[in-house]
């Protein structure tokens, strides 16, 4: 006879449901973590993402329809998730050829939101990756797993009011950034800080992270690169002559320096994430002699490429973060139309990492940058990562047991 707990459905939720590095990462660190549990992968679209090392994903709305009267327990894995809105998700969740449509829908979007949600995303929400706990019948558990929300202030006040008032019902709530725990406690919402889930990948998938090391596309660009290379990426956005320039002269900078080469990939291949044509640009600007693009759009290897490197430099949250996990210098590269002070990126680094490990820096200063993170001794890269890890674990045994 089944262990009617260990029978108990766990809906890990996400947005892994379009190709994005770090919310790909978040189910597999989950399922690793939650050993003997009767897991469902769901996002707000169904998907198969098997062949970028991610998962086959159920749309949400399909399973709620088919739980009408059993319990489950919902785990929001990981992610911004506090911020996204229905229009942002529906762009993300599109083809490339179809996104543009969707862009042109912004008005209707604006006019009409629940309706133009519940029609695109089959979702009635305003924010639809933060689920209720209403959105099932029997929800046993509504977890939120070291999600953030670095803007949620600055969020259209009704779109806020949708998220506290969900964040209210649940059971447990984890944050990733002391920014996103203030702006909850603002609103009256009491959640624990704790790291992104990707500082686990080293602990829990380091073996299977260097095997991919020698196999292709990453081991040609160990090759081609013997005294060790850069991991670059930024997003697409940064694709104007002028930062492209300013990006090229930076990398020949921390070439020369430093006999590295610049290996470029990508850490989102969906709507609005990261463009080969703007690395190939940026390579055709450079005159450094090894420059290389990794087109795998294979989340093991991404990791693998990050944790061969010498280092980390580039827009993406996540590729810092798997660059701390394997004890490795980084630095996030800032967006020239950015002056705030609070992103996700710097959020992270001023709530997890030493003072003097750079946050992000402007696209004139990357040489800069990349030059203060590679001076940080090696010792205290291991010590940071050992403790990140060691601080999830715990953190995240408190959510284990509730799901028990």
């Amino acid at each position: 006879m089944p262990d009617t707990v260990t029978a108990i459905e766990t809906i890990l939720f996400g947005a892994f449901d379009r190709h994005n590095f770090g919310d790909l990462l978040f189910p597999h660190i989950a399922a690793r973590m939650l050993p003997g549990r009767h897991l469902r992968f769901a996002g707000l679209a169904a998907g198969d993402l098997t062949a970028c090392g991610g998962h086959h994903v159920e749309a949400i709305a399909t399973l709620a329809h088919a739980y009408p009267d059993q319990p489950v327990d919902i785990v929001h894995v990981g992610g911004e998730l506090l911020t996204c809105n229905a229009w942002e998700a529906a762009v993300m969740l599109s083809s490339g050829k179809h996104a543009k449509s969707v862009i042109d829908q912004r008005s209707a979007w604006l006019w009409v939101p629940l309706e133009w949600a519940d029609d695109r995303l089959r979702s009635p929400a305003r924010a639809p990756y933060v689920l209720p706990r209403r959105y099932f019948a029997q929800t046993r558990t509504l977890a939120f797993n070291a999600v953030g929300g670095v803007d949620l202030q600055k969020c259209e006040p009704r779109l806020r009011a949708e998220v506290v008032e969900t964040l209210r019902g649940a059971t447990d709530i984890s944050v990733r950034d002391i920014v996103t725990q203030r702006a909850l406690e603002a609103n009256g919402v009491a959640a624990r800080l704790l790291p992104d889930p990707a500082v686990m990948v080293d602990e829990l998938f380091g073996d299977l992270i260097r095997s991919q090391m020698s196999g292709e596309p990453v081991s040609s660009v160990r090759d081609a690169c013997p005294n060790g290379y850069l991991a670059v990426q930024f997003s697409a956005d940064f694709g104007d002559d002028r930062t492209l320039d300013e990006i090229a002269a930076q990398l020949d900078a921390v070439a020369s320096s430093e006999g590295l080469g610049i290996a470029f990939f990508r850490a989102g291949i969906a709507p609005w994430h990261d463009d080969l044509d703007v690395f190939e640009r940026t390579r055709q600007r450079m005159r450094t002699p090894s420059v290389h693009v990794m087109t795998s759009p294979n989340v093991w290897d991404i990791c693998a490429l990050i944790a061969g490197s010498s280092a980390y430099c580039g827009s993406s949250l996540h590729g810092r973060i798997v660059a701390a996990a394997f004890a490795l210098p980084r630095v996030n590269i800032r967006h020239p139309a950015l002056t705030r002070p609070d992103s996700k990126q710097t959020a992270f680094a001023a709530t997890w990492e030493h003072e003097d490990m750079p946050a992000d820096v402007g696209v004139a200063h990357i040489a800069q940058g990349v030059d203060a993170a590679l001076r940080i001794e090696r010792v205290r890269l291991e010590r940071m990562a050992t403790a990140l890890a060691r601080t999830y674990k715990e953190g995240f045994a408190h959510l284990s047991a509730l799901l028990a």
